[in-house]
Order: C-alpha cells, then sequence, then structure tokens
C-alpha cells in the first residue's frame, strides 16, 4: 500500500533497479549450473536463456559445449557412469550433470562516447586505421606491425565507433600481465567507460560492461557476447594450437561481429588460414619512426653451470657495466631456478643496484612490474612472461640462453621488442646470449633485420 503515487514510482524504480543490476551478472554470459547455484539466483528469475546439455556422448566420445573439444569416452569416464571434459578441467568441471545455460543481452543503443587522447597517428597508422573503419572490403582484420608500431593506438577509431553505436568491445591476450598492462593504457582514454578486467588474478565480480579486457580463457564464460572482438597476439601461447580456445573465440563473438587480431610475429600457417576472409595490414616502423634495436650475439660456453658463479659471467657483468651507464635492464632467463640463481650472483657482483626477479609463481608480480614502470629496479630478471605486451623506458634486454628450447623465433623477436619502445632515444641494445646458435636465433635475427629494411623505406 503506498500513500502517494511518488512513493509507488519511486518503490517501483528500486524494484527494477535492483533486477537489472543482479541481471548484470548474467547478461551474454555462457555458464554451467554449478556457477549458477553459486550466484544463489534462482531459475525463474534469470533473464532471457536457453539451456543445453553441457556435455554430451556420441559414439566413443564426448562432445563438450563449453569448449567444443571431442575425447575419447575413456579419458572422461567418472566412477558413477558420467563423464566430463579433460580439455576445459582448469575452468572447473564440465560433465553429464551440469548443463549450460547461454544468456542473451540487451539490445544495443547509440550512445555518447568520452576519448581523452591527446595524440596523434602517423600518417601510416592513419591509413590503417582508416582502412579498419571505413574502406576495406573484408570484415575481420589482421594488423601484422613490428613491436612498438603503436597497434594499440590504430584501434582507437574503430573502438569508439562501435561504443559510440552501442556495441560491446573486447580486447583479448592470452597473458595476465599484457592483460593488466593494456587496462592502464585504455582506463585514461575511455574515462568514463567502465572498463572490466578479467583474469584468473581479478578478485571483482563479473557485470555486464560494453568493454571488456580479459585473457582468452575468459572467452568461455561468453556467448555471442561482442560486436568487435580484438585478439591480441594472436601467434602467442597458450592460444596457438588450441582448439578449446579457438572455439570459445569462434562462439564469444555475435553472428555478424567483427575481429580484428594484433601480430608482431605470424606465422604461415595463420596467414594461409585467414587470407580469404581478413584484410592484412602490415606496419614495418614504430611510431616514433626509430628502427628496431638489432640483436647483438654473445657467444658463452656452458651457461647453464656459470650463471651460479660471478668470476665465470665475467662477459655478462661487463655488458651490464655498459648498458646500465644509460638504462636500466631486462634480462630473461629460460627458467625460474635459473633466474633465481642469476639473482643472487648479480646481487654480490652489483651490490649497488636494486635487483629484483619476478615470474608466474610471484604473488607480488604485479607489484614488481608496476615498480619497474617506475624505475625502481635497476635491474629485474623475468622468465617467460614479460615477452610480449609490457612497456618500459630506458630499456636494454639480456637474453641468458638464448638456445633453449624455450625461446622459439616469435618469443625471441618479441623479447628484442621490448627495447627502445617508448620515450626518448636512450640507446637501447639488446644481447643474446647463447652455446649453441640455433634456427629460432638465426630466423629471429634475420626478420628484425628484414622489418627494418621495409621500415628504412618508409622513413
Amino acid at each position: 500500500n503506498y500513500q502517494t503515487s511518488n512513493q509507488k514510482k519511486i518503490a517501483c524504480f528500486f524494484v527494477y533497479f535492483f533486477r537489472a543490476n543482479d541481471m548484470n551478472h548474467f547478461w551474454g554470459r555462457r555458464l554451467l549450473t554449478r556457477e549458477i547455484e553459486a550466484m544463489d539466483c534462482e531459475e525463474g528469475n534469470l533473464p532471457n536463456y536457453k539451456k543445453i546439455a553441457a556435455v554430451e556422448r556420441l559414439g566413443n566420445r564426448i562432445l563438450c559445449h563449453r569448449c567444443g573439444v571431442k575425447t575419447p569416452f575413456f579419458e572422461g569416464q567418472l566412477a558413477d557412469y558420467g563423464y566430463f571434459c579433460i580439455h576445459c578441467l582448469s575452468l572447473g568441471r564440465c560433465d553429464s550433470q551440469q548443463e549450460l545455460y547461454l544468456f542473451d543481452q540487451p539490445k544495443a543503443e547509440s550512445r555518447e562516447v568520452v576519448f581523452s587522447w591527446t595524440g596523434q597517428l602517423t600518417e601510416k597508422q592513419t591509413e590503417i586505421a582508416d582502412r579498419i573503419l571505413y574502406h576495406s572490403e573484408k570484415r575481420h582484420h589482421l594488423i601484422w606491425a613490428v613491436t612498438g608500431a603503436g597497434k594499440t593506438e590504430m584501434l582507437y577509431p574503430i573502438l569508439v565507433k562501435t561504443l559510440k553505436a552501442g556495441g560491446r568491445v573486447a580486447i583479448c591476450t592470452p597473458r595476465i600481465d599484457v592483460c593488466n598492462e593494456l587496462f592502464l593504457r585504455y582506463r585514461p582514454v575511455f574515462p568514463e567507460e567502465t572498463i572490466m578486467l578479467l583474469h584468473g588474478n581479478t578478485t571483482t565480480a563479473y557485470t555486464f560492461s560494453s568493454f571488456v579486457i580479459c585473457t582468452i580463457h575468459q572467452l568461455y564464460r561468453f556467448y555471442r557476447s561482442f560486436d568487435l572482438l580484438v585478439i591480441d597476439e594472436i601467434d602467442a601461447f597458450p592460444y596457438s594450437g588450441d582448439a578449446g580456445l579457438a572455439h570459445a573465440v569462434q562462439t564469444a563473438i555475435k553472428s555478424d561481429g567483427r575481429f580484428i587480431y594484433l601480430s608482431a610475429t605470424p606465422d604461415e600457417k595463420l596467414l594461409k588460414e585467414i587470407k580469404q576472409t581478413f584484410d592484412i595490414h602490415k606496419l614495418a616502423l614504430r611510431f616514433h619512426r626509430r628502427l628496431l634495436p638489432e640483436p647483438v650475439l654473445v657467444f658463452m660456453n656452458n651457461w647453464r653451470q656459470k650463471c651460479g658463479n660471478k668470476k665465470k659471467i665475467n662477459s655478462l657483468v661487463r655488458i651490464i657495466q655498459q648498458l646500465i651507464k644509460e638504462n636500466h635492464i631486462l634480462l630473461f632467463c629460460p627458467s625460474i631456478t635459473m633466474m633465481h640463481r642469476l639473482k643472487v650472483t648479480l646481487q654480490e657482483a652489483f651490490p649497488e643496484y636494486e635487483i629484483t626477479d619476478v615470474s608466474s609463481q610471484d604473488d607480488q608480480r604485479a607489484k614488481k612490474v608496476q615498480k619497474m614502470r617506475e624505475a625502481t629496479y635497476e635491474i629485474l630478471l623475468t622468465t617467460m612472461i614479460l615477452e610480449r605486451g609490457v612497456t618500459f623506458e630506458r630499456i636494454s634486454v639480456i637474453v641468458l640462453g638464448a638456445d633453449h628450447p624455450v625461446f622459439t623465433k616469435s618469443s625471441l623477436v618479441q623479447i628484442a621488442g621490448r627495447a627502445d619502445r617508448k620515450g626518448p632515444y636512450t640507446n637501447s641494445r639488446v644481447y643474446f646470449f647463447y652455446e649453441e646458435k640455433t634456427s629460432a636465433i638465426r630466423k629471429a635475427c634475420q626478420e628484425i633485420k628484414e622489418m627494418n629494411e621495409e621500415g628504412k623505406k618508409m622513413l
């Protein structure tokens, strides 16, 4: 009973507000029964959805409708005669006791978007951005550009256009550290957008947002959600070669949505697969119009054994002494164990410098990366987690054990690309220490050299 009509209007508003707020957790999502139950929401109160079996048996195989992968039945058989998918187990078990809910989302409506970037695209960047925005006959695009070419900035026009039209965008990458870096870059450029950052280390509960930055694994929980889906570092592990992640990407986008792939090192297989449906834009020069630092190769016999003794790494110490006069140093190691050993050795050799290390197992990982941005450390040792996406000023790069199998051609190109990405020229250098000159080393150096040859033509 309401005493006035205004009281009734206010009550109705709050009922609508809280219901809409509840629905924010479901719009555009792909969730298991277990995930919905954990949110303590009754099925009758859910927004529009369709429901399918999470997994089903097809003869001697199991088909998972979350990741799209078929596996032999005997590999996923449970003791109670049920079955589960072994491929996407890291996201929580998807089994025959679960159903998969595929939720609709609100219809898009045009709106105003505040865009606060004060920079300016180069002539070539503008050409690529305009082709994506207006002139291409193909719906999907690959931006093939050297590290530090400004791939993020080239996306701004199409992001603004999509958001203004009421569309929904997602920028995805295989790495958590790259997600964090992108979030920091996009947040001031779109200051009034609610940008949802999603990865395995975030604690904020999901709510509906028109702008999502996430790891590719998060796309398993979206269904026909995005008008524009950007996959950064399309060639990187773990996306490359993973059929489940490919399925997640293909089903997270709307049927008429657009893909934009970004890569500095696309392989021949990818280029062959997409050439019929993607417009490929190549940019061989960085936005600051400086060429890529070409790696200097340094032979170090038995580098695995030497890294624990400062007297046996004289060549490494001498190069660090030279580089540190002008730049801080990002030093890549092929394993966490070796990284820890080398950190202790370098602390003995350089007691006057701030030195630390960071890896995927480090719970201070994000804080250390931020401190490196703030130039707190003179030397940061790292594993492969910082090979892509992160940007530091005044950085030279060293790879110890560049001939280790963990360093592929693509990863070495990416690692070399951490040098001289931003700020004024500081004579940033790149050094590869090796015992055997592997194919990956040769091809990486050749690719960087070829890109520079193309880049010179643009100067």
